[in-house]
């Protein structure tokens, strides 16, 4: 543990915040030092059901935690609707923002978010724990090897599950319009448009167009829903034809793919949000593949890389924040607006889809 570590207050008991207090627990430059919900029985419940240390600050109000001068940051898991109030209200305050997806509930609602953190010189950041992973650098030093990769051409990303109890498409925040209405895009989706976005150092596709059959609850919340992302050729270097499709689901299977494709190289994940193990992760890289002589087969095999990880990558996702955090607080730099913009240009997209979806899945500009 690291001599001054980052404090983190954590403002709501969902489930999520659980995996999110253990990474914070493991970190070496963070500790969780508060706990608040809407009552005091719940936060000490939390605390006691996750091992939290008896130092550790319980409160039975968001309103506390913010107004706690010890506490640096804030990680917070809240229902989406309630991100608006309670991330602005955390800048003001001067704390750090580690806030769960989906940011907002539309660009213009995370827009205020961003610059209540802008005014107040605090750091943002989303959290999506996978982009944190070692094998994400690797997956990226690859795409960037031009010989072997060649030109990103395009993307393919899936994230499903399935709960088999009745409470969860009935009861869960992620289908309920007063909570969190962008329902599975919001949710999983997320994850789907973060993989394609990172895959093209974040550029903004041309068009977007939600694919047709949408399945929502009585309450119009969406459960499963597919989109494609195109991307055309301008004079700029970098900005080459591609296009990419994802599918996200409450209704089918865990299943987490991720296919990249360039002129010389694939790139295929399974697991690509949560990796199968938490120790290590691994994926499938083809570069040069060409069918034999009367194509009865390939030249090359699809090669296995594995990367080990030391920590989860929860807990890489924690300490790159802290650090961010940290540097600011000790040295007086500026946040970093990197993952200010990653999780705006996700939300812009999210918004397309649902535009496109409401005129009938027809294709809007960006």
């Amino acid at each position: 543990m690291d001599e001054n570590p980052i404090r983190f207050g954590i403002i709501g008991c969902a489930q999520i915040a659980r995996k999110v207090a253990r990474a914070i627990g493991l970190a070496h430059n963070s500790t969780v030092y508060a706990v608040g919900s809407r009552s005091f029985e719940k936060a000490k419940k939390f605390a006691l059901d996750n091992g939290l240390p008896d130092s550790v600050k319980i409160y039975g109000s968001y309103e506390e935690v913010l107004e706690d001068p010890y506490v640096d940051a804030v990680y917070m898991p809240l229902p989406t609707s309630l991100h608006v109030k309670w991330a602005i209200l955390a800048a003001t305050k001067k704390k750090h923002l580690l806030l769960e997806k989906p940011t907002a509930l539309s660009t213009p609602e995370l827009d205020q978010i961003l610059e209540a953190c802008r005014q107040n010189g605090v750091q943002f950041m989303d959290g999506t724990m996978w982009i944190h992973h070692p094998r994400t650098a690797k997956i990226k030093e690859l795409l960037s090897a031009t010989k072997l990769f060649g030109k990103l051409k395009s993307i393919h990303s899936t994230c499903t599950f399935y709960n088999e109890t009745h409470d969860f498409l009935e009861n869960n925040i992620r289908v309920k319009p007063d909570l969190d209405a962008l329902g599975v895009l919001g949710d999983v989706g997320w994850y789907c448009i973060g993989a394609i976005l990172w895959a093209t150092n974040n550029q903004l596709p041309k068009n977007v167009t939600a694919l047709p059959g949408p399945i929502r609850n009585e309450a119009g919340v969406l459960l499963a829903c597919g989109g494609s992302l195109t991307w055309l050729a301008g004079e700029e270097k970098d900005e080459e034809e591609k296009v990419a499709t994802f599918y996200c689901s409450f209704l089918s299977n865990v299943c987490m793919d991720l296919s990249i494709h360039g002129t010389h190289g694939t790139i295929h994940l399974k697991d690509h949000i949560i990796p199968c193990k938490e120790s290590s992760a691994s994926f499938e890289f083809t570069s040069g593949a060409h069918f034999t002589d009367l194509h009865l087969g390939w030249n090359v095999e699809p090669k296995k890389i594995e990367v080990v990880s030391q920590v989860p990558q929860e807990t890489t996702m924690v300490q790159e924040f802290a650090r961010l955090v940290g540097n600011i607080k000790i040295t007086g730099s500026s946040p970093d607006d990197t993952w200010s913009q990653n999780s705006r240009n996700i939300q812009i997209v999210i918004d397309a889809i649902n535009k496109s979806l409401d005129l009938g899945c027809k294709n809007v500009d960006l």
